[in-house]
């Protein structure tokens, strides 16, 4: 199964032999450099690219191009090296000069057999001319892909000088002089779609070298064998091929076109391998000839691809003049699931650029009235009479008009996000919905686990009423801890530790049981460790309903007990997973995906509990192991530092508003506010009921 990746998210590659496709809307010089431990470029001779395309383990295309395939053996990388940069970058000599003037690209790393292991398409790109795509690297003797994302306005310099490399200036030039030399082998890939969306085709694997031409026939007469590219790029060396605008080749020799630049035709008295295929049944397969002037097919006659995505919803006709009105489902993706949630991530990239762009307004209008100010009072005789009181007057009108101009512009985006909201909500699926959304009171236990999940609500201090959902990617690849030690409320508001201990063991359960409830039928596995029992009253509705493994673990004997399977688990399916042999587990192993939760962090742990958690933490989310912990961090504080990598590994929510979630992207404090159950509601317990009944018929 193909793992989306989201920047920051990172996946486990089960695979050394690799190969990294890259897809862009126009021609791209793709690279890699190998790091340290620390991520640091030690040299040149540490850097792959179009003037330098093989290293030990890896090889580039030697030219720029839309479409790329990196060779990679992890197998065969230097002991010395525990990262993989790969690179993208735009020529600098003709094209665009910005990534955001040009589709998202997308990076997806595939087996040799042409299965797609992990896909991430870099988005939020804009005066960015470089970017590191993806990061592979070691962690405990096995490798993992990051999806990272970093642009640079600077290019290739400033990207290499940010890993360390003393000769940045120097190596981007030789990069882009390498390029300058084979651009114009580098040929634009068809159109895009009407909606703009790539066309996500199955990956196949790389052409052999014997299926590549027999020779080349160029302007100076035929060309000794060359060997075909596993990028689908022209061979160095190989003249390019002259061609009439009919497609047809100066020669006379009808010439089959590649997306990629690589012109081939028959030797005389030879034939063409892959230029017809005969299958057993003795029929031929001719590709269809070209119309005149018109677009070149360069699909295969005989693949046949995937069925493409649904189109997406239609927006009904509206008055000339008016905005068009939001539509649920109306971004890219392969299903209405993928649709919403782009569409829902589009919605907090658009709030927070929105917001950014008013707080800039706000900020110039208050530092152009401080310069106004200070110009009108520098001189002595302004500083009384009537001039003075005229320019200051002035400066705050000014002021003032500044201010309200770009609250205006900031309503009008206000509005239109509000309007979306309002349509896309009601439409959202149970993983996503609110629990005060009618979707679900029509539960039905789905047969396919979601992409991702809502955890909460976010939003922002000028515009409090319009909520964006916190959707995350499943499976998580971070545990999650729900503070119950906050001192207050935005609101101002005390509560006292029992009132907050009460509203976290709340979110816990109603994390739980949406987790539980969008999941397949025994996909799913909670474990519950209270080792005083103060969490009883909040886990009634998961003990009542009998969705649990086991009734929850208590005392130091139950942490124990509990601690050892799931650590045991990890182990045996850690050595399966890196030995290859995933069929060979034991055959009472539960294989579902492992929640769980701990209330009342360190109560009842023991030394050694404290390092099986911490191991549970780190390594349990690559198999399948999740950990939710409700705990105040101050009260672990005896501990010392220790823990310190336990908190930071975990992403912190809260049972009450707070605004502690930082956006590294435009600087914003989200404040974030749990997915709770409305007082009152039985919506839980009545879904819990659903999922175990269907997990009996299921056993």
């Amino acid at each position: 199964m193909t793992a989306e990746l989201v920047r920051g998210q990172n996946h486990p590659l089960s695979q050394a032999r690799l190969e990294i496709r890259i897809a862009a809307g126009t021609p791209v010089v793709a690279g890699a450099t190998l790091g340290d431990e620390h991520g640091t470029v030690h040299g040149v001779e540490w850097v792959v690219h179009p003037g330098a395309p093989t290293l030990p383990g890896l090889e580039v295309s030697r030219q720029a191009a839309a479409d790329h395939r990196l060779a990679v053996d992890l197998g065969a990388v230097p002991e010395a090296v525990h990262r993989v940069h790969v690179l993208l970058a735009l020529p600098s000599a003709g094209g665009p000069m910005r990534f955001g003037a040009v589709a998202a690209p997308f990076v997806a790393v595939t087996g040799l057999d042409g299965t797609e292991l992990a896909g991430y398409t870099i988005t939020g790109l804009d005066a960015e001319s470089a970017v590191v795509a993806l990061e592979l690297y070691r962690r405990q003797g096995a490798w993992k892909v990051r999806a990272v994302g970093q642009g640079y306005a600077g290019g290739l310099t400033e990207l290499l000088t940010d890993q360390g490399l003393p000769q940045a200036h120097q190596l981007a030039n030789t990069i882009h002089e390498a390029v300058a030399q084979g651009l114009a082998r580098a040929v634009t890939p068809p159109a895009r779609t009407a909606d703009g969306d790539r066309a996500r085709q199955t990956a196949t694997p790389a052409p052999a070298p014997e299926q590549g031409a027999s020779a080349t026939q160029g302007a100076s007469g035929a060309v000794p064998p060359q060997p075909l590219s596993p990028y689908g790029t022209q061979p160095p060396g190989t003249p390019p091929q002259p061609t009439t605008p009919n497609g047809s080749s100066a020669s006379g020799a009808s010439q089959p076109a590649s997306p990629y630049g690589a012109q081939g035709a028959p030797a005389t008295g030879g034939t063409q391998p892959g230029a017809t295929h005969v299958p057993a049944d003795g029929s031929v397969a001719q590709p269809p000839a070209p119309t005149v002037g018109g677009p070149i097919d360069y699909s295969h006659p005989r693949r046949q691809n995937a069925a493409p995505p649904p189109p997406p919803p239609v927006a009904p006709p509206v008055q000339p003049g008016q905005p068009a009105r939001p539509v649920a489902g109306d971004a890219t993706g392969w299903s209405m699931d993928e649709r919403l949630y782009n569409q829902v991530w589009g919605m907090f990239e658009d709030l927070a650029r929105s917001t950014a762009a008013y707080r800039s307004a706000v900020d110039f209008a208050d530092s152009r009235m401080e310069k106004e100010l200070d110009a009108a009072l520098a001189d002595p005789r302004n500083r009384i009479g009537g001039q003075g009181d005229a320019a200051r007057e002035a400066a705050r009108a000014k002021h003032a008009q500044l201010v309200e101009q770009a609250r205006a512009a900031y309503d009008r985006d206000l509005g239109q996000l509000t309007a979306e909201s309002e349509v896309v909500e009601p439409a959202l699926p149970l993983a996503y919905a609110r629990w005060d959304n009618p979707v679900w009171h029509g539960y039905r236990v789905p047969f396919e686990a979601p992409m991702a999940v809502r955890l909460g609500d976010l939003h922002l201090p000028e515009c409090p009423e319009l909520r964006i959902p916190m959707l995350i990617r499943l499976p998580l690849e971070r545990g999650l801890w729900i503070d119950s030690g906050a001192a207050g409320s935005l609101d101002g508001s005390f509560l006292d530790s029992h009132e907050l201990h009460r509203l976290a063991m709340d979110t816990a359960v109603a994390l739980a049981a949406r987790l539980l409830a969008v999941h397949p039928a025994g996909d799913y596995t909670l474990h519950f460790i209270d080792p005083a029992g103060s969490g009883a009253q909040a886990l009634a509705p998961l003990v009542w309903t009998g969705v649990l493994a086991a009734p929850p673990a208590v005392g130091a004997a139950g942490v124990a007990d509990v601690l050892a399977r799931l650590t045991e688990r990890v182990d045996l399916v850690q050595m399966a997973v890196r030995g290859g042999a995933a069929d060979s587990l034991p055959p009472g192993l539960d294989t579902s995906e492992q929640l769980l939760i701990v209330n009342d962090f360190p109560h009842g742990f023991d030394d050694r509990a404290v390092t099986q958690l911490r191991y549970l933490a780190d390594e349990g989310p690559s198999v399948g192991v999740h950990l939710m912990m409700v705990a105040d961090r101050e009260e672990a504080s005896a501990y010392g530092p220790l823990l310190d990598p336990l908190w930071r590994s975990l992403m912190r929510l809260t049972p009450v508003p707070d605004d502690h979630l930082a956006d590294p992207w435009v600087g914003h404090a989200w404040t974030y506010e749990p997915a709770l159950v409305p007082p009152g509601s039985q919506v839980v317990q009545q879904v819990l009921h659903r999922v175990a009944e269907a997990r009996t018929k299921y056993t």
